[in-house]
């Protein structure tokens, strides 16, 4: 941060570790506002004067006083409803702070003034600081946004899936084409085909003590008597995956990693992927798979919400039970028939179907989410639990190899 001009004296004693007393109240009087000016003793001055200026036009009493700071209710600051003047102050964000702050600042202009309208505007979306909640944003607006602006929107959103498939194509892939192959293996393996980690452990009751020769400590061997291997390359699909994904308004950021995870997951040749979003009504996106923009622009955020309906028509394509996974990502706050919904997920996993429940698919933290379905979907044996970008590839090798799935903590389910 910019060393202020102000400093405190040399005999003045730092009131916390390594922050000197004026750059305390710089602090505080860039939190609290122009208002605590005089109790603060502080008048800011070229950058710091911009920065708190932006702060003040979405934070000030233009909008209504913010708890915790900034605003008194008397201010005249305000981004109002003009264009220019939010394309300038959007300007001026990226210009005075970091882009993680730049992104909770758009979001709060858009929740606290209502401005999502103006991201209908080109010249509005090339200002702003793409995310994946601006990306949700984007699409909410969608039916309403004008042809002049499509294109534009398009670009804002291929540039956040584009920068999302950079950082978790590759260990999605790696992870999962590990998982493949386990689950393929075969118990008479070729030599180089042979999984020495499994063999091993599958024939410890093999273990046989060997006498040491001429005083030498004694040895012993495992017997092989069953071999594990991995199975050899095939043509055709070892695993179905069907991705059934919420698209109510709640479920933004998840829509946004599952279309991107999506894409992923159809680009691997040993898997066959399906892509099912809803709300009341169920759409199937599996043709658009191969451009995870082109999914994004076929959803249509908001409405209510119908699991079971989307469930039944995920149930229909299923051929392979055994050799299927589907990952229901939902908040679970179901608008169709609840114990019609339980009965079709306990008969999928009856017919050998791995089911995987996720409440969220996102960065987002703890979600909102009707703990009543969650539990009795746990009592089925399908554990539900919010899922980080991050661990996704685990939690999908998990069910692809049939092991328990790497469930988060519970603290952080609540």
């Amino acid at each position: 941060m910019e060393r202020t001009t102000a400093q405190a004296s040399g005999t003045a004693r730092p009131t916390a570790p390594h922050v000197p007393d004026a750059e305390r109240l710089r602090r505080w009087r860039m939190v609290l506002g122009a208002d605590s000016a005089d109790s603060t003793g502080r008048a800011f001055t070229g950058q710091d004067a911009a920065m708190d200026g932006a702060l003040d036009a979405l934070y000030g009493g233009g909008a209504g006083k913010k708890p915790g700071g900034r605003g008194s209710g008397g201010r005249s600051a305000g981004l109002g409803a003009s264009a220019p003047s939010v394309a300038r102050w959007l300007g001026d964000i990226r210009t005075y702070f970091p882009s993680s702050v730049v992104q909770v600042m758009q979001r709060d202009a858009i929740d606290r003034l209502g401005l999502a309208a103006l991201l209908l505007e080109p010249e509005m979306l090339e200002a702003v600081e793409a995310d994946v909640h601006l990306v949700g944003t984007l699409l909410s607006l969608n039916k309403a946004m004008p042809e002049t602006t499509k294109e534009t929107a398009r670009a804002v959103v291929r540039k956040v899936v584009e920068d999302l498939e950079k950082r978790l194509e590759s260990r999605t892939r790696a992870t999962l084409t590990g998982a493949l192959d386990r689950s393929a293996r075969i118990s008479r393996p070729r030599h180089r085909d042979i999984d020495w980690n499994r063999t091993i452990r599958a024939n410890l009751k093999n273990y046989l003590p060997v006498p040491g020769a001429d005083g030498a400590p004694p040895t012993g061997t495992i017997v092989p008597e069953r071999l594990i291997g991995y199975g050899r390359a095939s043509r055709s699909a070892k695993k179905d995956i069907v991705l059934c994904i919420d698209q109510s308004g709640s479920m933004a950021a998840s829509v946004v990693y599952a279309s991107v995870f999506g894409a992923v997951l159809a680009s691997m040749r040993t898997l066959s992927t399906r892509l099912v979003v809803f709300d009341t009504a169920v759409v199937d996106l599996t043709d658009q798979l191969d451009d995870p923009v082109d999914v994004l622009f076929g959803t249509q955020l908001g409405g209510g919400t119908d699991i079971n309906r989307a469930l039944a028509y995920c149930q229909s394509k299923i051929t392979r039970p055994a050799d299927t996974v589907v990952v229901l990502v939902s908040d679970l706050y179901e608008g169709g028939i609840r114990d019609e919904m339980l009965k079709r997920i306990a008969a999928m996993k009856a017919s050998g179907v791995q089911f995987v429940t996720l409440l969220a698919l996102s960065d987002e933290g703890a979600p909102a989410y009707d703990h009543d379905h969650a539990a009795a979907l746990g009592a089925l044996g399908a554990p539900a639990f919010a899922c980080t970008p991050d661990l996704f590839p685990d939690v999908m090798a998990a069910a692809i190899e049939k092991r328990p799935l790497p469930i988060p903590d519970k603290e952080t389910q609540q």
